[in-house]
Order: C-alpha cells, then structure tokens, then sequence
C-alpha cells in the first residue's frame, strides 16, 4: 500500500477489530449499525451533511477511526475539500487548538480517500 494510505489502513486494521467485537456482542453491534444507518439517511438533512457532522464530531472526540471512516464516507457522499474544510473549522472554534491538531489529520484523511 501506498505511503500515505494511513487512513485506508486505519478503517482495514480497525474494521477488522469491529469484526471480532461484532461476534462477541452480535446485537449491540447489528442495533449500532442500524441506528448508523437511520442516523445518516437523508432527511432534513442530507447525508453528505451528516457525514460532515459526524466528521467534525469524531475531531471533537479525538478519535481516529472516526475520522478514517467518515473522512472515507464523505468522499462516498461527493463532498468537497472545501466542504469538509469548513465543517472541520466549526470543529476548531468548538474544540480549541487540541481540535485543530485533529482538524489536520481529519483534513489529511479526507484528502488520502478522495485520492485513492
């Protein structure tokens, strides 16, 4: 794999991790993926701006694997650079400057899966 696909491994290594968690606790994690995937259809909201939301949620959090997999989703969505800067700079003004390190790496995340 390519140098910088840190994000693309990060969803491989941790996916297979949820995997094993999910045949431990098999219906808390199908009633998670359930709720996942009510939480981000389009309603009022589209789910490009979910994403987004949840992408700026997970720099809040300062969670890695959040941001790999909705940087990852966000790309699937057609959301843009420019799109996913500016949700990312809510989350700064939210979170300070520790937000703003993970903004960064959210940033490099989604510019890794919109050029794979």
């Amino acid at each position: 794999m390519p140098q910088n696909a840190k994000y693309r491994n990060a969803v491989k290594e941790i996916g297979a991790k949820l995997k094993s968690l999910h045949a431990a606790q098999t219906e808390t994690l199908k009633h998670f993926q359930a709720m996942h995937q009510v939480a981000v259809a389009p309603g009022a909201l589209d789910s490009k701006t979910k994403e987004l939301i949840a992408l700026a949620l997970g720099v809040a959090a300062r969670c890695e694997g959040c941001i790999a997999f909705h940087a990852q989703a966000l790309v699937k969505f057609g959301a843009t650079r420019e799109e996913t800067a500016e949700a990312l700079g809510v989350a700064v003004l939210m979170g300070g400057g520790p937000s703003m390190m993970w903004a960064a790496e959210a940033l490099s995340a989604f510019d890794e899966f919109a050029q794979a």
